[in-house]
């Protein structure tokens, strides 16, 4: 086996030791949970992640998406997550979408805070700009909950500087007709709705 054989085979290897393939242009790493991962649609080209692909596309941004949401995952989760992420794709956007379940499991919010910062910081010494993309709890959580909740991404987006989407869900969690049986994920109605929230602010940081 002559030596460019070699490289070749280990080249390959190391990609599918990493479970990834090489991407073309610069990456987009969305980084959530259910609501990113796609949970409960019956195709994954169905999503709002899959849709922001096809948009950047049609406008030939020339960014390839990594989506490396995981449904359930906590803020916890996704800090322990992150680095080897960021190492693999080394993209230079990260879309947070995580703090839905820690809110879900009432888990502190002064912790999730604490993680979403870790996080935050990861990434931008990474070299990646940030969006924040921000969740809501249900009122029976309790005012002082939802309140701390709420703010707690708001509060982060101020003091690091982040663009913010403060409510992914704004558009699609009252309407009955774009939500899935179980109350709480977007059905494949919902996906673009959830695109066309995110775009507004996404859009700048294409361009710079």
């Amino acid at each position: 086996m002559n030596r460019l054989l070699i490289l070749i085979w280990l080249v390959v290897a190391s990609v599918s030791a990493n479970g990834a393939t090489p991407v073309e242009g610069p990456v987009i790493l969305v980084f959530g949970d259910s609501i990113s991962a796609g949970y409960g649609l019956a195709r994954v080209e169905q999503g709002w992640v899959a849709l922001l692909q096809t948009r950047l596309k049609a406008q030939e941004y020339g960014y390839e998406v990594v989506n490396a949401s995981v449904s359930g995952e906590t803020s916890a989760g996704g800090l322990a997550r992150l680095p080897r992420a960021l190492a693999l794709h080394q993209p230079k956007i990260v879309i947070l979408e995580l703090g839905a379940n820690d809110g879900l499991r009432a888990l502190p919010v002064a912790q999730m805070r604490a993680n979403l910062l870790q996080m935050v910081d990861l990434s931008l010494a990474a070299g990646a700009k940030v969006l924040l993309l921000g969740m809501r709890m249900p009122p029976n959580y309790g005012p002082e909950f939802t309140a701390q909740f709420v703010s707690s991404y708001s509060d982060l987006a101020r003091e690091k500087n982040l663009p913010l989407v403060p409510f992914l869900m704004k558009d699609v969690a009252l309407s009955p007709a774009l939500i899935q049986g179980d109350g709480i994920h977007p059905n494949e109605l919902g996906q673009p709705k959830l695109l066309d929230t995110v775009w507004p602010t996404l859009k700048p940081l294409l361009n710079r």
